[in-house]
């Protein structure tokens, strides 16, 4: 049997130490379930998908559009058993790549049954594993048969299993994963606990480990920690993680013991923010660089991820939607801004421009976005980033973008549909120019027809030459074709309006 594999007598809601023993179940820390369950979902995508190693590193992180060599950066990481800060731009995608990691994890665990901090029943039973992760101050006492004055005493050796009462868990937020998200404002008690008044009233010691409320470092245990913006927070706290990254340990002020804390860790932090981390802290994490996604059909992918196929009243053209690629791309590439302008290039930025031109249709009434939809989407989303500390610095930054968006929203957009209609020409007519001059001619028409009209000529007795389009559409935007039918009319006009089918002659 596999290490930590379930069977039918162990799924029951309650068992025994001694019966995970008799199946062969062997402890795990974090890390090391962390490290199978890559390594095997890694070969599963290999030889059940038919995948190269590098396809199945990036078919385990659907959601997360980043470059091949950052996420095997950040898979070898947590293979190797390393705790991880992801850094990058503001908006790149690090806490979307954290969750990502959580939605790995494997979530299903064996507890002591009546555990506050739901501790391995290996820790009460197994020598070795005990001096990695030792049992919690209450299971010490209520299973160890020693005093809770006296849990130096507490020897695995003089358990028995059989008496050591276990239940299967699920690991969740709370229980398992916590998220903490960097501040001046996060102190240590936030990490390690604070007194839980009922127990208090009852036990009456308020050092005593029974009166303790688990911190977010001890709800992480045997899970993951993730902790947002990491340089943000007080040094003093700092040290606390360091101590469980360090011991898999936690030591509440408020406690005379200490408790397990066998986590994965997965931290993150702007560039700004780097300096604020303790050398100690830096040294044990490992770097995963998140930059943004330097081609126009990456920036284009996370647009489509985040719409994820959801289409109301308003569809924004696929060519607005590369229209925003190239404008935010344009932006990263001119300016070098600090704080105050680090979040106008962002990917929230990318998918916010797309959302305010779909809202301005909206307000307009109209079915289709047009280019004056885009251009004051683009002005909106890109002047609503900035972050300024004085009204001065503000009037100066929104000058700034006001221009940048001025000089270049119609440029962005026509390189926007350029690319949505060069794409199609080339993979999909391998660049005929008579076929392209039939297909635009055709896409033109369907700006003068209705509804029903181009539902026929997408049909298979129709219009070879716009059904031709239509699949292409399907595919860029993913859709069926009773939607096609009906955004097909704004992407002709996208296409028209910045002259996109003019791109064929050059």
């Amino acid at each position: 049997m596999a290490p930590g594999s379930l069977s039918a007598l162990t799924m029951a809601a309650e068992t025994t130490a001694q019966e995970l023993v008799e199946e062969g179940i062997q402890p795990q820390r974090a890390h090391e379930r962390m490290r199978q369950a890559l390594l095997s979902e890694i070969k599963r995508l290999e030889q059940d998908e038919g995948l190269d190693r590098q396809g199945a590193i990036q078919a385990i992180f659907p959601g997360v559009v980043l470059e091949q060599d950052t996420l095997e950066v950040l898979v070898t990481s947590l293979i190797s058993g390393s705790n991880v800060l992801v850094l990058g731009p503001p908006g790149s995608g690090k806490t979307t790549l954290a969750r990502a990691v959580w939605d790995l994890f494997p979530k299903e665990r064996f507890a002591v049954a009546d555990c506050p901090v739901h501790d391995d029943p290996f820790s009460l039973i197994d020598p070795n594993f005990a001096a990695q992760v030792p049992p919690c101050p209450y299971c010490r006492a209520n299973h160890g048969n020693v005093d809770i004055g006296e849990l130096d005493a507490f020897d695995p050796n003089q358990i028995d299993p059989a008496d050591v009462p276990v239940r299967q868990i699920r690991l969740r937020e709370g229980f398992g994963f916590a998220r903490v998200q960097g501040s001046p404002e996060v102190f240590p008690d936030n990490l390690t606990g604070t007194v839980n008044l009922a127990r208090l009233e009852e036990v009456g010691d308020p050092t005593s480990p029974l009166v303790l409320e688990p911190g977010k470092i001890l709800q992480a245990h045997r899970g993951m920690l993730l902790v947002d913006e990491i340089g943000k927070l007080p040094r003093g706290t700092q040290n606390v993680l360091l101590q469980a990254l360090q011991e898999a340990t936690c030591s509440p002020a408020k406690s005379r013991e200490t408790f397990p804390a066998d986590v994965v860790a997965i931290t993150t932090s702007n560039y700004a923010d780097l300096g604020n981390i303790t050398e100690p802290l830096n040294d044990r994490v490992s770097n995963v660089h998140t930059p943004f996604p330097t081609t126009s059909l990456a920036n284009r992918r996370i647009i489509d991820q985040s719409l994820n196929g959801q289409h109301g009243t308003v569809h924004i053209p696929g060519p607005y939607r590369d229209g925003a690629v190239r404008l935010v791309m344009r932006w990263r590439d001119r300016i070098e801004g600090g704080r105050d302008l680090s979040e106008v290039g962002s990917n929230r930025t990318l998918l916010d421009i797309v959302r305010r031109t779909e809202s301005y249709a909206m307000m307009a009434g109209d079915p289709i976005a047009d280019p004056e939809d885009f251009h004051r989407g683009a002005r909106d989303a890109m002047m609503g980033r900035i972050r300024a500390r004085s009204g001065d610095g503000f009037e100066e930054n929104r000058s700034l973008v006001e221009r940048f968006v001025e000089e270049h929203w119609a440029k962005a957009g026509k390189d926007g549909a350029v690319d949505y209609w060069c794409r199609f020409f080339q993979d999909d007519l391998n660049g005929d120019e008579k076929k392209g001059r039939k297909v635009a001619r055709a896409l033109r028409e369907t700006q003068d027809q209705d509804l029903d009209e181009i539902q026929r000529r997408l049909r298979q007795d129709g219009d070879p030459d716009l059904r031709t389009f239509g699949q292409y559409v399907q595919r860029m935007e993913n859709v069926d074709r009773a939607d096609t039918a009906r955004i097909l009319p704004g992407i002709a006009d996208a296409l028209d309006a910045f002259d996109a089918f003019e791109a064929t002659k050059a």
